[in-house]
């Protein structure tokens, strides 16, 4: 730890000595928000899938399901039901009315029944006239499986690849593969409360047991994995045709490799956690850091040093 320490404040001290070389100061740092690149117009992966939304209370059905991702539930749900769901069921809509509250305005109750035949209530404080207009209603630790349902219908038996390196295992258990590799989508199966579809895939070219993602999708799909985040439709290395098969099976692997340029590390490792850009006598010297203790050192955009 100590000799990792002395290494990284030894380059930071060079760092710093290019800089007066020149008796310019170095420039501020760049954050990972500095070297995002803005799209003007959407592509299509970012289209596509843009019409999955959860449905609005007035199109609910009896018998509309919600998989409950945690026993966590029965803390959300009205008191006095006979049994409450547990992870990985199901409960059933049956039907919704008004109730009196202490406010002057109604709250609407839900009521479902769970897989042991038993009803089960939640409440909201709104009127349903109210939650009719909303485009989502919130169970607790609930995935509405319409959604899912829809996604399947969309990605089922297909072939994109992937983006991401950070796989899972069928628990959850967090595995490092490749990217920009192509794979089948085998399976599409109800997620978690945070992102509500899990997505089964194998990769088309490998023996390989299936492995999973995570996936936010409807009003859910704003944040970091939505499909356009975690796919492509087409291999991204027509994306870059300078970039060597040599150099971009490094990029598959998540490895970088001397003299590679500041875009090959940036597609094999992500944005940096921050760059330090700095002028020497006759370079322009950066480091690149990242949160796990990665570093990668360029002169004039090409890697001289690093720690992968």
């Amino acid at each position: 730890m100590m000799k990792g320490c002395s290494l990284l404040i030894s380059i930071i001290m060079m760092l710093s000595m290019s800089g007066c070389f020149t008796g310019i100061e170095s420039t501020p740092k760049i954050t990972a928000d500095d070297v995002k690149r803005q799209q003007a117009v959407a592509s299509d992966e970012e289209r596509f899938l843009k019409d999955i939304a959860p449905q609005q209370l007035s199109d609910w059905e009896k018998g509309k399901l919600f998989y409950v991702t945690d026993d966590k539930i029965s803390l959300a749900l009205e008191p006095g039901s006979k049994s409450y769901p547990k992870a990985t069921e199901y409960i059933e809509f049956q039907s919704s009315h008004e109730l009196p509250s202490m406010t002057g305005k109604p709250d609407t109750e839900l009521i479902f029944l769970n897989q042991a035949g038993d009803e089960v209530r939640y409440r909201i404080q709104a009127p349903s006239d109210e939650l009719d207009k909303r485009r989502k209603i919130e169970i607790p630790f609930t995935v509405e499986t319409s959604i899912v349902d829809d996604v399947k219908k969309a990605l089922l038996g297909n072939t994109y690849y992937i983006r991401t390196s950070t796989w899972f295992d069928d628990n959850g258990a967090a595995l490092r593969g490749n990217k920009f590799i192509p794979v089948k989508i085998t399976d599409v199966l109800p997620g978690n409360t945070v992102y509500p579809v899990k997505l089964q895939f194998t990769p088309a070219s490998e023996n390989l047991h299936p492995a999973y993602l995570y996936m936010s999708a409807g009003d859910a799909a704003k944040g970091a994995r939505d499909f356009a985040s975690l796919f492509y439709f087409d291999d991204p290395h027509k994306r870059y045709p300078n970039i060597t098969d040599e150099t971009w099976n490094n990029i598959i692997r998540g490895k970088v490799a001397l003299y590679m340029t500041r875009e090959e590390c940036r597609l094999a490792l992500g944005s940096p956690a921050s760059i330090d850009r700095r002028p020497g006598i006759s370079t322009m010297r950066e480091l690149w850091t990242y949160e796990n203790g990665i570093y990668l050192i360029f002169d004039d955009g090409i890697l001289q040093s690093f720690r992968n």
